[in-house]
């Protein structure tokens, strides 16, 4: 493609050399560059891309995307500094790939929690509904029925926009994506054509990147600030920052609640362990997921589909149909011993007490609920007293443990949570930084009814331990232990 065509995405503030030039390939790390390469060169969070320029250059470089001229310029490279480097990224992806999100009908949807399962259940509705349909999410990506692995909740822009056009190359008509904080931060999503966004719900969580609730918030907020007139915004009215989130959209403003006044309404009809039969804005439909949580989503999914065009009634069907995401609420029973455990990602305060509060509905009188958490190394530590005292609150026996320690020790993350029991509380948490074992200690304890919780990883298939991420499912591991 030719830099003069690529560059008319993006408002440059100065321009210096020949842009009369044919492009290979757009780049942000300088390791990937080739011969007739175009380097970003982004101010991230951790390393500036500035620093890699001369790097980018020697590897065959031949223009540059900055925001800061560097003294010394190369002769026979051209030099095009933007206001924003990040947004420029996201902005030369989209048209370097022909700006795929513009053909599709794209929805993003954000929050702290509950990403994951309502774009997955968009995706599924509709391919359930006979479209062909992409999904970029937490647990994989798909282009229609293939997989694709996914590294982040969002990826970079240049990835982002590759698998946006595999989707149109594919047939898809719909895709769904999770937009997460880091990604409304560093302008991932930048360039990228919207017809609706979601928000869920906003609670402490990625406060060792953003620093403050408030910057969380923000980055949040930005997504909907940039969603075009004829998009929709559609806002849980049960958190009280979801009108937050849209007071300055120009989108289509609709709201969905199960506890007051909103465009679509649910209820809880009945709720067990097999599932709940909800009331959907006057009809009843039995779904197989549990939780008012869950009812929150799907009615989010509910919403969305028919802001889609979808009839009330088509959707219902739909939804009576789907099963709940891997690593989400999704329960295993002993057989023998009458136990059920529970499997779930829950790894913020709010997520846990939500899943705690819904097993405490649920379970019968007489069953005690013991959970099995830990927290996440490298993260907000501000979380882990809370964590910790959230599952004391409301559990009757816990096993703290590890979860992903990265490089941090795993008893210091636990001592960490520690510090927000009373001496007492302490006495009674079973302690065990071996996550293995910790799960066997929760199943040797249990009894006929009880159910056990096992919190944090989720769909997960590793543990993160000092850089290396070495095999471990929470799933195999209860399968294992729970007879």
């Amino acid at each position: 493609m030719k830099l003069n065509d690529l560059i008319n995405s993006v408002d440059c503030v100065k321009i210096v050399g020949n842009t009369d030039k044919e492009i290979s390939a757009i780049c942000q790390d300088s390791r990937q560059v080739s011969a007739d390469a175009l380097f970003v060169a982004v101010c991230g969070y951790s390393i500036d891309g500035h620093e890699y320029i001369q790097s980018a250059i020697e590897k065959g470089a031949t223009a540059i995307v900055l925001q800061k001229m560097p003294d010394v310029l190369n002769d026979g490279v051209a030099y095009i500094q933007v206001k924003d480097s990040a947004e420029a990224l996201g902005r030369l992806a989209s048209a370097w790939y022909d700006n795929p999100s513009s053909k599709l009908k794209l929805v993003g949807v954000t929050g702290t929690n509950g990403k994951t399962t309502i774009a997955t259940v968009l995706y599924k509705m509709h391919r359930e509904f006979g479209h062909k349909v992409g999904l970029l999410s937490t647990v994989c990506n798909y282009v229609d029925e293939r997989a694709v692995p996914a590294t982040h909740t969002t990826p970079d822009p240049i990835s982002l926009n590759k698998l946006l056009s595999e989707m149109v190359d594919a047939g898809c008509t719909y895709a769904f994506m999770e937009v997460s904080s880091h990604a409304a931060d560093q302008k991932r999503i930048g360039g990228l054509r919207f017809v609706g966004g979601i928000f869920t719900n906003i609670t402490r969580d990625h406060l060792d990147y953003h620093k403050t609730f408030d910057n969380y918030i923000k980055a949040k907020k930005s997504f909907f600030d940039s969603l075009p007139a004829d998009a929709f915004a559609l806002t849980n009215a049960d958190d009280r920052n979801g009108s937050v989130m849209v007071q300055n959209s120009k989108a289509l403003k609709k709201s969905y609640s199960i506890r007051s006044m909103a465009d679509f309404r649910a209820k809880v009809v009945e709720d067990s362990f097999f599932g709940m039969l909800l009331n959907i804005d006057g009809r009843e439909v039995s779904t197989q997921f549990v939780g008012r949580f869950n009812a929150s989503n799907l009615l989010a999914v509910y919403s969305a589909c028919v802001l889609l065009g979808n009839t009330p009634e088509d959707t219902l069907v739909a939804l009576s149909k789907m099963t709940p995401v891997n690593g989400r609420f999704e329960t295993i029973r002993g057989v023998q011993s009458g136990v059920c455990a529970i499997v779930d990602y829950a790894h913020t305060p709010d997520a846990l007490e939500n899943v705690i509060s819904t097993i405490n509905e649920v379970k019968s009188q007489n069953a005690e609920l013991i959970t099995v958490v830990g927290c996440g190394g490298n993260r907000d530590k501000g979380k882990r007293p809370i964590m910790a005292k959230s599952a004391v609150t409301n559990s009757d026996k816990v096993v703290i443990t590890s979860d992903n320690p990265r490089n941090e020790e795993p008893m210091d993350i636990i001592n960490d949570m520690l510090a927000g029991l009373t001496d007492e509380e302490q006495r009674n948490v079973i302690v065990n930084a071996d996550r293995e074992q910790a799960i066997k200690t929760a199943c040797t304890m249990a009894k006929k009814g009880d159910i056990i919780l096992v919190a944090g990883k989720g769909h997960e298939d590793y543990q993160d331990i000092k850089g290396v991420k070495h095999h471990f499912d929470d799933h195999e591991v209860i399968r294992k232990y729970l007879i």
